[in-house]
């Protein structure tokens, strides 16, 4: 029986989320209001208190969602030879994620409370990058990996803004000078 109601509640949840960052995408994160929220989920706001306490709470798990996510396509398909291409041609894992994101890290330059959200995430992030190239490259050094780490999250995230506006240099060109980017981060000194 708790199965089902475990089910029922997380089905509910996906429902809530799945609104949540439709009005998040169309409005914003402050013009987004729960009653906005209750109405494109079909439920009414006292609904959605009971699956979450607050509008930080539906946040804190959008994010965590969006993470675990992108932790999972460190595995499965963002391995590093492909960052080159990925920077140079403004590839995505996900767009609407990174509008969100783009939309939450506004907030967390105002609310503590989001911005400790993003320090959380952005650590498991960092954490599963470094485990992931350590298991790549286990001659070089802790410190030159978690440098390359950083080096490497400034390039991705940086491209996600720079997909907002036209590409103003030709791919193939990029492509190459992150290549030798890439390389020469994961080169012993």
């Amino acid at each position: 029986m708790s199965t089902k109601i475990d089910e029922r509640k997380k089905h509910r949840q996906d429902e809530i989320i799945a609104a949540v960052r439709r009005c998040f995408r169309i409005s914003g994160f402050h013009a987004a209001s729960m009653s906005q929220i209750a109405a494109e989920a079909r439920l009414s706001v006292g609904q959605i208190y009971r699956y979450f306490s607050n509008k930080e709470a539906i946040i804190e798990e959008m994010i965590r969602r969006i993470i675990d996510h992108r932790i999972a396509s460190l595995d499965d398909k963002m391995q590093t030879s492909m960052m080159p291409k990925m920077l140079a041609w403004r590839q995505t894992l996900n767009s609407e994620d990174d509008a969100l994101l783009l939309e939450m890290s506004a907030e967390a330059s105002r609310n503590p409370r989001v911005a400790a959200m993003f320090a959380e995430a952005d650590s498991r992030m960092f954490n599963k990058a470094f485990s992931h190239l350590k298991a790549q490259y286990s001659e070089l050094s802790d410190t030159r990996l978690r440098c390359a780490v950083e080096v490497m999250a400034v390039m991705m995230e940086g491209s996600t803004y720079r997909r907002l506006t036209p590409q103003k240099v030709d791919p193939e060109d990029l492509e190459m000078l992150y290549q030798g980017i890439v390389e020469r981060l994961l080169q012993p000194d």
